[in-house]
């Protein structure tokens, strides 16, 4: 597992802390890895999930920093989404 996916597990953990998703969500980073999240926590896999989130290395970091709008991702490009569109404006608004 890369270092990217172990610090991005630890800061998704942070914000979704006892949140409750109602799906199941991943989050790829093309050349490290993958993070799912569902209502059982966060945890560095790559399984199916309902809405699949794929974004660079330096937009992922920027989004869990909050520099960079989950939206504002999406729109220029830099974040792409297939699948559950309302899970994924669910989860823009804990990230965002």
């Amino acid at each position: 597992m890369s270092e990217v996916i172990d610090q991005a597990v630890v800061a998704l953990q942070e914000k979704f802390a006892g949140a409750e998703i109602g799906g199941t969500a991943k989050f790829m980073i093309p050349g490290e890895g993958a993070i799912m999240l569902d209502d059982g926590g966060v945890r560095a896999a790559d399984e199916a999930a309902d809405v699949v989130l794929t974004a660079d290395v330096d937009t992922f970091r920027a989004i869990l920093d909050g520099e960079t709008n989950p939206t504002a991702a999406f729109m220029t490009g830099k974040l792409s989404v297939d699948g559950d569109m309302g899970l994924a404006m669910k989860l823009g608004t804990v990230l965002g």
